[in-house]
């Protein structure tokens, strides 16, 4: 991942809008009437299915592989989150573009985690660092 704070700002901002629309999304489409479970299977598969289509949209300033592994996470977990949160209890607008917004953010903070985990130490001691 690039460690360029206009790049990191630009990812951490299309995550953050991407969760808020699909977490809004959600809330339209799901009703409190629905089965929780099926509820959340079919929003994460509609987040899954936004986060690759924003994928083309931010692929050009972002960069391929790492804009889309963490907008599909993020349209994934905003799926899951807010569609199962609907059916199971009062649930606002402006509640759906905050959960959302924060599972862009959440979803942004384990990608930089697993990143620098992932990195680590080679076999022969040292140090893998890419640019």
């Amino acid at each position: 991942m690039d460690r360029r704070l206009s790049y990191a700002m630009g990812d951490l901002v299309a995550n953050v809008a991407l969760g808020a629309f699909v977490g809004l999304l959600c809330w339209l489409i799901v009703g409190p009437s629905w089965n929780m479970w099926i509820a959340m299977l079919l929003m994460m598969a509609i987040g899954s299915f936004l986060g690759l289509v924003s994928f083309f949209l931010t692929a050009r300033w972002l960069g391929a592989m790492e804009a889309m592994v963490p907008m599909m996470l993020t349209g994934e977990l905003t799926g899951m989150v807010v569609g199962m949160a609907v059916p199971m209890m009062p649930f606002a607008a402006w509640q759906g573009l905050v959960w959302g917004a924060a599972c862009g953010a959440g979803s942004m903070v384990i990608i930089w985690i697993a990143n620098a985990l992932l990195k680590g130490v080679t076999r022969e001691g040292k140090e893998v660092r890419h640019g």
